[in-house]
């Protein structure tokens, strides 16, 4: 059985999803579809990959990822199949997988259509399923493609005493998710005491292992499970009564 994940900005309430499931079924009926997310806000390609990059590690190699956010269906944008770290990969060359990879894939084909312009893209992308999981290797798929699109993105800012970061994501309970990982924070840190800033409120000096280590209420910071710096409200929504949105900057400071 192939295992087939979907992360997309295409939403629930209209028929796209699932036209896109269905084409893939026409394609590969054995298919099992894992839907990740259709959640996407619309062409929010930075949201999208921090998705895909924090869930496709826990599904078993071999699985194949669809993603389809932010101009799908452009007659300019080509398509491409990956090969990364026993991962096969699905989607439009728009610069999304540039930030759902820390470096350039070794590994990548453009998908041909027919010739004609007549395949839509998702017809293209189930054709390219069904190779995969009848035991088509990747260099078969189309021709090689040297370096993907890249899309430029915030990084943290580093200095000896200093890290600046960004917020990119805000989950559904509206814990704020910040893109400093534990292992940067602890690299700059080295044992030294900290203050976390952002927008105008009080500085968080203190790091907590679970959300009830502070009084119900409370403001607190902590490493999620995927390992990215999150500042959050114990049983509170952290976004809205902080004032916090993607795009905000954080600071922090080693004292």
């Amino acid at each position: 059985m192939t295992l087939v994940t979907l992360t997309t900005d295409l939403g629930e309430q209209d028929y796209y999803a699932g036209a896109l499931k269905g084409a893939i079924l026409q394609q590969c009926p054995g298919a099992q579809l894992v839907d990740i997310t259709h959640a996407i806000p619309s062409h929010d390609m930075v949201r999208g990959a921090f998705i895909l990059k924090n869930a496709y590690p826990h599904f078993p190699e071999g699985s194949i990822h669809l993603v389809n956010v932010h101009n799908f269906y452009a007659a300019e944008r080509r398509l491409l199949a990956i090969l990364h770290q026993g991962h096969y990969f699905l989607g439009p060359d728009n610069g999304i997988f540039s930030l759902v990879f820390d470096q350039q894939p070794k590994q990548a084909r453009i998908l041909p259509d027919d010739g004609t312009g007549l395949l839509s893209h998702q017809e293209v992308l189930a054709r390219a399923i069904a190779h995969l999981a009848g035991g088509t290797p990747l260099e078969e798929l189309g021709e090689p493609l040297n370096s993907i699109s890249e899309r430029i993105h915030l990084r943290p800012v580093v200095s000896a005493s200093q890290i600046r970061g960004t917020v990119v994501h805000v989950d559904k309970f509206e814990n704020v998710i910040v893109n400093i990982t534990r292992e940067l924070f602890e690299q700059v840190r080295k044992g030294r005491n900290f203050a976390l800033y952002f927008k105008r409120h009080e500085p968080i000096t203190e790091l907590s292992a679970q959300y009830c280590e502070v009084p119900m209420g409370e403001v607190l910071c902590l490493f999620n499970s995927a390992g990215y710096l999150e500042i959050a409200i114990h049983m509170g929504k952290a976004a809205g009564l902080l004032g916090l949105a993607v795009d905000d900057a954080v600071r922090i400071d080693f004292i």
